[in-house]
């Protein structure tokens, strides 16, 4: 693919002078689904799947951006000196918002850039793509212009920055620092109220990690990821007046049964429950892995499906048709949404000799009950972003 890309690059803008490539994984979430902004645990892993770039340096301020994936839409021209999000500049806004962010923090960015862009990961299906170019960007900006200094967890939260602040979704970390910090083969036990971590590998002799995008996609700014957020935070408040806590993801189920009645709403309630209880099944679910206990990994797994179609209610029919469908197939360890909600993927672990069927039975089903077809991508865990050349 990267052929393809170097090809394509200097198709658009000549083939003089270094041309650089960098990769930056998207990831799937495991287990921990909308604890990352309430200062819980989450276990994401970086996949092979991907956003490519081909840079070249310039003499002069201008941006020149051009992406494979949205040929129609062209070579996007703009400059250091216009950093501000627009609607018309479409999927330009994450790559530049990252410039501005560094801009912001003192980072100097001296001359302009040629990048061309190519990803294979499906585009709105809740693999973070967008957090995949944050990060991209990121390892670009500091290749580019020497800022040795800057460690991959500051790329990180450097990329929820520019998502938080300049694209205008209220997300939480963890899909920027799966991208960032990846490892194949093992899965990030991530504290996100302290940015404490660790690797868990991964070890999955006898079954496969299977993700099924429904092809149903909702944007996360337009839908109600913000107002979930907001809930939270108000019920938070509403704790903190009887105990002295700092996070959801700081309660345990026993304490939150005792403080809850402090939470008047009963949306609110829920989703708060959904936040501290799915952070100790993330906990949980980690325990049984070291233990090499799939069987109860992929339960847990199901239980966050079900909290966050219940409780935290992101999940969509399709979803919960795909999860329904993937739960009655012999072989099945365990399925859940993942990702931010309201369309997007699932994701299962399979047992190897059920993969097929699991395909089979699940593609026609799906398609028989809604009409058009899913997709299904059989994953392996792969390293975090880097230069490649």
């Amino acid at each position: 693919m990267l052929e393809k890309l170097t090809e394509k690059f200097k198709e658009l803008y000549g083939s003089d002078g270094e041309i650089r490539t960098y990769f930056a994984p998207g990831r799937v979430n495991l287990i921990g689904e909308h604890t990352d902004y309430n200062g819980g645990h989450v276990f994401p892993c970086s996949l092979t799947l991907g956003t490519y770039a081909a840079v070249r340096d310039r003499k002069d301020r201008t941006l020149r951006f051009y992406s494979m994936n949205f040929d129609s839409f062209g070579i996007a021209e703009t400059s250091l000196d216009d950093l501000v999000p627009g609607k018309e500049a479409s999927w330009t806004n994450y790559p530049k918002g990252v410039m501005w962010a560094f801009e912001k923090r003192g980072l100097k960015l001296t001359h302009g850039l040629d990048i061309a862009i190519y990803g294979d990961i499906p585009n709105g299906s809740g693999l973070s793509s967008s957090a995949a170019l944050e990060v991209l960007t990121g390892i670009i900006l500091k290749d580019t212009f020497d800022f040795d200094h800057i460690s991959m967890t500051d790329i990180a939260l450097i990329g929820q920055d520019a998502e938080n602040n300049f694209n205008g979704c209220n997300c939480g970390i963890m899909d920027q620092f799966a991208s960032a910090m990846g490892k194949k083969d093992h899965a990030i036990f991530l504290d996100t109220n302290t940015l404490s971590y660790e690797y868990a590998p991964v070890k999955l002799p006898d079954a496969k990690i299977i993700i099924t995008n429904s092809k149903v996609k909702h944007s996360l700014v337009d839908s109600a990821y913000n107002q979930r957020r907001q809930e939270c935070e108000t019920a938070l408040k509403e704790l903190q007046t009887a105990a002295d806590i700092h996070s959801l993801g700081s309660l345990t189920e026993e304490e939150f049964e005792c403080l809850k009645g402090t939470v008047k709403d009963p949306v609110r309630r829920k989703r708060a429950e959904h936040a501290v209880y799915e952070n100790q099944r993330t906990i949980r679910a980690v325990e049984a892995l070291k233990n090499n206990d799939i069987a109860l990994f992929g339960k847990l797994m199901s239980q966050s499906h079900e909290s966050l179609r219940d409780k935290y209610e992101v999940s969509c029919e399709e979803i919960d048709i795909l999860v329904n469908l993937a739960w009655a197939v012999p072989g099945v360890i365990g399925s859940r949404i993942t990702g931010g909600g309201f369309g997007g993927c699932t994701v299962s672990i399979v047992k190897n000799e059920a993969v097929d069927s699991f395909i089979q039975t699940v593609g026609d089903e799906y398609l028989k009950q809604i009409g058009h077809k899913a997709e299904f991508y059989v994953v392996d865990i792969g390293d975090g972003a880097r230069k490649l050349s």
